[in-house]
């Protein structure tokens, strides 16, 4: 089948969506019309969970518009196109393989006469050889002695989604005795970061590993450094303390600044870069291969479900679609993410990343510009924490914000307490059932400070527990989620050029190569 690439507002569905009258989302979920909504409005995900969107401003007759839409827009063909191994990322003209680290979707992708998918196992391989050693004691300090801790030196993608990913898992390897090593990271360039992780490790016994693609990442380099300087003060050889995660043709894959290096490529964004080795080293050496290998298979067994052509088992091309309906034709502007699961604390700041860089764009995959909405702002915070926080403007405020909760019927650690009758985790969960009602229904009151208009629309992601199974499938949900909406919105949703233009300039300010503006701002901040 030939693929059209073409803008949302070409499409004959996006047009009957925008012409359709809008439901009433508090009358649809009040009473008996809500539960009968919640038991069918879901779709099995994997590893036992379910996306409900019951909560969501659509009906029958939306639905079979946005069946419509993903018919019209090729889906489906484009996403079998993407893992074929097309050169989707038309902005850097490279493939997008990041699904590869976990499975294989589709056909041989053979790139320079390498099978990208024997590469990413191959590089899999080598790490849980490498991790298992060093658990063995066969890799160890100047000393001989085991390391205890293992630091990932990165930023953006080699840092969020890794940390989001190791914090998910923390509290669930140490019940289950499987945190084999602590994990620290550090990212920002500012000083203080570097010397908080230092402050509060023991260099003789920690592993460092640097992760950049180029091999010249500024800030990381620089944190480098910090780390260098630290375990010579400590009369250490750097280079039995440090492994490298890079390209094959990066200046660090072949020095003998590193114990060894593991390898990625360009058709993985760092964004999309937590099942490839970039995550892999840091949660092999935390966890241990097997977990790291656990969190591949969920993620592999979601990516499957994301491939199905029937939009109602397609839970990520649902939610995509959803998301379009909300952000093209009611017009909402962001998106809240709110986990009711203290171990997902970092996961919304990985999918700020995720969705922003991927999807704020304003011009389509052919360079043109669009004249409709793209992707929305993330934000979020873990609940119940969240409620005490900026939930008022989401019940009250004067912009409606779509919400996408996460819950997880059982806690990691199984400790509890019962007070007045239920457990703290039975707590947890009727917050986030009561929000998901509060939202969608509202109050009516004569009092209008305590008057909510309800019609606020959320969908939610169940699961039993989050383990690494659960994890992966959480995350390949919503890789795949964007993927679908830049699909629709005929964006790239796999370069950045929009961090590039600020990197430049600090190049020009450190080289005092300024005038005007950027001249005063730096005087200004005494460079």
């Amino acid at each position: 089948m030939e693929l059209n690439w073409n803008n949302l507002d070409t499409l004959a569905s996006y047009r009957e969506l925008q012409a359709m009258q809008p439901v009433d989302l508090a009358k649809e979920m009040s009473g008996e019309n809500g539960a009968a909504r919640v038991a069918k409005y879901s779709v099995p995900m994997a590893e036992g969970m379910a996306y409900n969107f019951a909560a969501k401003a659509v009906d029958d007759d939306v639905l079979e518009t946005l069946k419509k839409l993903a018919d019209e827009a090729q889906l489906a063909e484009k996403f079998e196109y993407l893992y074929n191994g097309a050169v989707v990322n038309t902005g850097e003209k490279r493939h997008v393989l990041h699904q590869l680290t976990r499975g294989q979707l589709g056909s041989d992708v053979v790139v320079d006469g390498v099978n990208k998918r024997e590469f990413y196992v191959k590089q899999q391989e080598r790490i849980a050889a490498f991790a298992e050693k060093v658990h063995s004691g066969e890799i160890a300090n100047g000393a001989g002695e085991r390391f205890t801790t293992v630091v990932q030196i990165g930023i953006g993608g080699s840092d969020l989604g890794p940390r989001a990913m190791y914090l998910a898992l923390e509290d669930w390897a140490k019940k289950n005795n499987t945190l084999k090593m602590k994990a620290q990271f550090i990212s920002n360039v500012d000083p203080d970061d570097a010397t908080a992780v230092l402050e509060n490790i023991d260099v003789a016994h920690s592993l460092f590993i640097l992760v950049s693609k180029s091999g010249t990442t500024l800030e990381t380099l620089t944190n480098q450094s910090f780390i260098i300087n630290a375990l010579k003060r400590e009369g250490l050889d750097p280079a039995k303390h440090m492994i490298a995660v890079t390209s094959e043709t990066s200046p660090l894959a072949k020095s003998d600044s590193y114990l060894d290096a593991f390898f990625m490529d360009d058709f993985i964004g760092g964004r999309y870069s937590s099942t490839s080795a970039v995550g892999g080293a840091v949660l092999s050496l935390a966890f241990g291969p097997e977990v790291f290998a656990d969190f591949l298979a969920g993620a592999a067994e979601e990516d499957k479900l994301a491939t199905n052509r029937n939009l109602m088992e397609n839970p990520e091309m649902l939610d995509a679609l959803i998301g379009v309906y909300e952000r093209n034709v009611l017009g909402y502007p962001a998106t809240a993410v709110l986990p009711y699961s203290q171990a997902l604390s970092r996961f919304p700041a990985h999918l700020q990343q995720l969705d922003m860089e991927s999807n704020g764009k304003s011009v389509n995959r052919f360079g043109e510009p669009v004249k409709y909405s793209t992707g929305p702002v993330i934000f979020g915070e873990p609940g119940t924490n969240g409620q005490h926080s900026f939930y008022q403007l989401l019940h009250q405020g004067t912009d409606i914000v779509p919400l996408q909760f996460v819950g997880f019927k059982k806690s990691q650690f199984g400790n509890d307490v019962t007070i007045e009758d239920s457990t703290s985790q039975q707590k947890l969960c009727a917050n986030v059932a009561a929000q998901i009602v509060a939202f969608a229904c509202g109050k009516q009151d004569e009092n209008r400070n305590k008057n909510f208009a309800g019609g606020r629309p959320s969908s939610i992601i169940t699961g039993e527990q989050l383990t690494p199974k659960s994890l992966g499938a959480l995350l390949s949900h919503f890789e795949n989620k964007v993927m679908f909406q830049g699909f629709v919105w005929n964006i790239n949703s796999f370069d950045q050029e929009g961090v590039q233009l600020g990197k430049k300039l600090a190049k020009h300010v450190l080289a005092h190569e300024t005038d005007g503006a950027l001249r005063a701002y730096s005087d200004l901040l005494g460079i």
